[in-house]
């Protein structure tokens, strides 16, 4: 069996067991505060950015990991591996993929980078279940057919923390943030096909959290998945609250929270709650 070296970005959130795993590699991001850089996870906590971002002069940035870092990296690796597989962050919200895919056409190890078209958890999930099928000794083209399919059947709703800052970011277009912050509407953004949506809009939170819980519903009923992630900005307390109130609705799924992470905490702000999950990860009786 051939030895699979993963490596992914920061943008993905880790568990303690994939922090500690012997064969996963992170590159961090960079995020520019003030001319002042700082390596993602490294340099900067998601308390530390949060703090920072309320007494900014300009307008916070982030970067992808350079050509150069990557190869860098891959260098190191072809001594122990025999194929480097990167699950990174979607190629429509960063230039990571890119990065990957031209390091990889200077080295002299087999690289197949994989487009997670997704971030955070959801990400991470994409590298456990590739983990997963090489243990069950798929090789590795099958494995990226694998994630490939699977990557396909995400949901994911999120309720922006800062419409401010998402629009600063450039992820939000003007109108859209004038509407938001005029007429106080709460837009639901989605992540489909690896970018950020206006699913829907709603006049609050809570009226906002209901549309998403039909959202779920419906999957649900339809597809009979096991496992749903809640994501936050900065509030763990709000997730938590959140899980609770959606484990009363779906006793038998299985819910888990998550930090979202410093670099895309720069473009969401603290506030920020979503929720995902995959139609494709299916419970056994399905």
């Amino acid at each position: 069996m051939k030895r699979i070296a993963w490596v992914t970005d920061s943008t993905a959130s880790l568990d303690q067991e994939l922090k500690q795993h012997s064969d996963l590699y992170a590159v961090p991001m960079s995020i520019l505060l003030d001319g002042e850089q700082f390596l993602d996870h490294i340099d900067l906590t998601s308390e530390q950015l949060f703090q920072r971002l309320k007494s900014l002069k300009s307008p916070p940035k982030t970067s992808q990991p350079s050509v150069g870092e990557f190869k860098q990296l891959f260098d190191r690796l072809k001594r122990d591996y025999d194929v480097i597989v990167p699950i990174l962050v979607s190629a429509k919200l960063s230039g990571t993929v890119s990065s990957s895919e031209q390091a990889a056409q200077l080295v002299d190890i087999p690289v197949i980078t994989i487009d997670s078209k997704i971030l955070s958890y959801p990400l991470t999930v994409q590298i456990k279940q590739g983990m997963k099928w090489l243990r069950e000794g798929f090789p590795v083209e099958a494995i990226k057919e694998k994630i490939e399919r699977l990557r396909e059947t995400y949901e994911a709703y999120v309720l922006v923390g800062s419409l401010e800052q998402l629009h600063r970011s450039g992820r939000m277009s003007g109108l859209r943030y004038f509407l938001g912050s005029m007429l106080n509407i709460k837009p639901i953004i989605q992540v489909a096909d690896g970018e950020l949506t206006i699913k829907d809009k709603a006049r609050s939170e809570k009226k906002a959290k209901d549309k998403i819980v039909n959202y779920l519903r419906e999957s649900y009923e339809k597809y009979n998945f096991k496992e749903v992630y809640i994501l936050y900005g900065l509030h763990q307390r709000a997730a938590l609250e959140w899980k609770n109130e959606l484990e009363l609705h779906f006793p038998s799924l299985h819910f888990s929270c998550h930090p979202l992470g410093a670099t895309i905490g720069v473009h969401a702000g603290e506030d920020t709650i979503g929720i995902s999950w995959y139609n494709g990860l299916q419970r056994p009786d399905k």
